[in-house]
């Protein structure tokens, strides 16, 4: 489980392409001081699990389901930055809001403008999770735990503060983009109890 508050940016080292998985070497934070293998790391809001690491690397492979859900390929990895977060502790703070690692879908970025010393992205519905988001409700985009600021038609928008553009890519994000969602976890429970929710 974790926060969707990123806590530092990781390149891409190495990426192997194997029989229905990829294997993925990212660079390894100098505060990510506490791992062990089989650590769970939420990548771009994918949730891994370290194979091995050493001083300056982490290793992990995506499995086939995350494959699919995220169409990630060797190609498309190739020079991707990754916002990485380390799972929750007993303990600490919640600041951004409970996050699963388990990616919906991927959606486009369908607008991007400036607003002052912010940034609004206009991102399209995830299908089959519309019913999930709705204004004011949390939302985790690329691992980033957001707020949706409105809905309009099949597109929700973000405003992105000067704090979240400096610690993350976001702001690096185009018209086109495809970006990882997960909607909110604790809503997807609610409509699953009442039979209304995405399978």
């Amino acid at each position: 489980m974790f926060a969707g508050i990123i806590e530092e940016i990781a390149s891409v080292l190495a990426l192997s392409e194997r029989e229905h998985s990829l294997g993925l070497r990212l660079s390894r934070p100098q505060s990510f001081d506490d791992l062990s293998v089989g650590d769970s790391i939420a990548c771009n809001g994918v949730c891994l699990t370290i194979e091995e690491f050493d001083q300056t690397s982490m290793q992990f492979t995506i499995g086939f389901e995350t494959l699919q859900v995220t169409g990630w390929t060797v190609e498309s990895l190739k020079n991707k930055k990754f916002h990485v977060e380390r799972s929750l502790a007993m303990g600490q703070r919640i600041h951004g809001h409970l996050v699963s690692g388990h990616v919906d879908a991927t959606c486009l970025v369908k607008g991007k403008r400036t607003l002052g010393d912010c940034l609004v992205l206009n991102i399209e519905l995830p299908k089959g999770h519309e019913k999930e988001l709705w204004k004011k409700s949390s939302i985790v985009v690329d691992g980033v735990s957001l707020t949706v600021n409105d809905i309009d038609g099949g597109i929700f928008s973000l405003c992105l503060v000067p704090e979240t553009l400096r610690k993350t890519c976001l702001g690096n994000l185009e018209v086109g983009s495809s970006v990882n969602v997960e909607t909110d976890y604790y809503m997807k429970g609610l409509l699953a109890a009442r039979g209304d929710a995405h399978a």
